[in-house]
């Protein structure tokens, strides 16, 4: 566990792992119960013999994208609604789902060699990412900013130019915020300060500490972040750009990725994926439909 300063870690942890330890209860304030998930066979029969073989899919993630993926209060145990939802899926599927911390950048390339036989861990489905691998929608989010209470720093989204700005690396907000500082240099103004931090911790934190001037990531982890801020953060405009996030799979198993699309909409026609969703409080970003490669 990473030990910054002003809106920890351990606090966001804290915060979420109330309602969600143990079994029963995932993310939400609330502590509704998760919906019991049984195996379909004609399902189960979708998956390859490879990746059932050992009746687990193993899977990378990145732990520190609140409510998506984060770590519990025992600091080892990753929990989210990305989480709670694929063991869903997997339940649906006659596996169990085994979760494997890795950085975020890593976890495409790992599906892609093999070390991971999917990767769950907030991925906007975007072309570049289409071209390394197979893509199974689950999930909308879009992008949203947020500044210290009360934006002393004066940020605009339009025109951040000059302003310090906290990203997460590899993530699709590293493509807007620079494509913004283009536009500001474009226009004879300052550039942005980009500052890309391995974690979304860290990018919280760097707002409320003052680091830096704003931050932005997928709209349900600002969210998330404000809540748990203590009054420190406010949001800052509207959300725009959503977009599906994907469950990676390898290029070459379109199959498992056919599997694991046709397990979601089964959650989702019987309602189990909207009441895990309801749990953490992200049911403004279901679907209706889930869809391989989604153009």
């Amino acid at each position: 566990m990473r030990i910054v300063q002003i809106v920890t870690t351990a606090l966001l942890v804290a915060a979420g792992a109330t309602a969600c330890s143990g079994d029963d209860n995932g993310g939400g304030e609330a502590a509704k119960p998760l919906p019991s998930v049984t195996a379909d066979a004609s399902l189960a029969a979708k998956v390859p013999a490879a990746i059932k073989s050992d009746g687990k899919i193993i899977v990378g993630t990145e732990a520190t994208y609140a409510p998506a993926e984060f770590l519990d209060a025992d600091g080892k145990t990753v929990i989210g609604f990305d989480i709670d939802l694929f063991k869903a899926v997997a339940a649906r599927l006659g596996l169990t789902a085994e979760f494997q911390q890795s950085t975020f950048g890593a976890i495409i390339p790992g599906v892609g060699t093999g070390k991971y036989e999917a990767g769950v861990s907030a991925f906007t489905i975007n072309k570049e990412r289409l071209q390394q691998a197979n893509m199974t929608s689950y999930f909308s989010a879009g992008t949203q900013w947020a500044v210290k209470k009360g934006n002393p720093q004066g940020v605009s989204i339009d025109e951040p130019c000059g302003k310090r700005i906290a990203v997460q690396k590899d993530t699709v907000q590293v493509d807007d915020i620079t494509v913004r500082s283009t536009a500001c240099t474009s226009a004879g103004k300052a550039a942005v300060t980009i500052n890309p931090y391995p974690g979304q911790d860290a990018v919280a934190n760097s707002v409320a500490s003052g680091k830096d001037d704003a931050m932005l990531a997928d709209s349900p982890v600002t969210a998330y972040a404000v809540k748990q801020s203590n009054g420190q953060l406010e949001t800052l405009g509207d959300i725009y750009d959503s977009a599906p996030y994907g469950y990676v799979t390898a290029k070459a198993q379109t199959d498992f990725a056919e599997a694991l699309r046709a397990a979601v909409q089964s959650l989702i026609d019987d309602g189990s994926y909207l009441q895990i969703l309801q749990v953490w409080g992200v049911e403004s970003g279901a679907i209706k439909t889930s869809e391989v490669n989604p153009s």
